[in-house]
């Protein structure tokens, strides 16, 4: 496949890009550069290799949460722009159809 000027042209309209001729040929030229590249990856014979499910062999070692009370209710309410006794009130977001 080569990238030509029609197919750069609709690339760039999907894009919402606009190009001069300069930049086209460049553009142009870039693509298909990169197409080559990726078709030399086609060469290699990959039969015997398995997918690449992680990047790394290392496992996340996480730890234990913890419960802890750093503020009181009290104390979470207290700058609340609008509150009753418990709860932070909010303006209703969600509609039940």
């Amino acid at each position: 496949m080569n990238i030509d000027k029609d197919t750069v042209e609709k690339i760039a309209h999907l894009a919402r890009l606009e190009f001069d001729e300069k930049e086209q040929e460049q553009i142009i030229n870039d693509m298909n550069n990169m197409l080559l590249f990726v078709n030399k990856l086609n060469e290699v014979d990959t039969s015997t290799i398995e997918p690449l499910i992680y990047m790394s062999d290392e496992t996340n070692i996480l730890r234990e949460d913890e419960v802890k009370q750093e503020i009181t209710q009290e104390q979470a309410l207290k700058n609340a722009p609008k509150k009753d006794s418990d709860y932070f009130k909010v303006p209703k977001v969600i509609d039940k159809q």
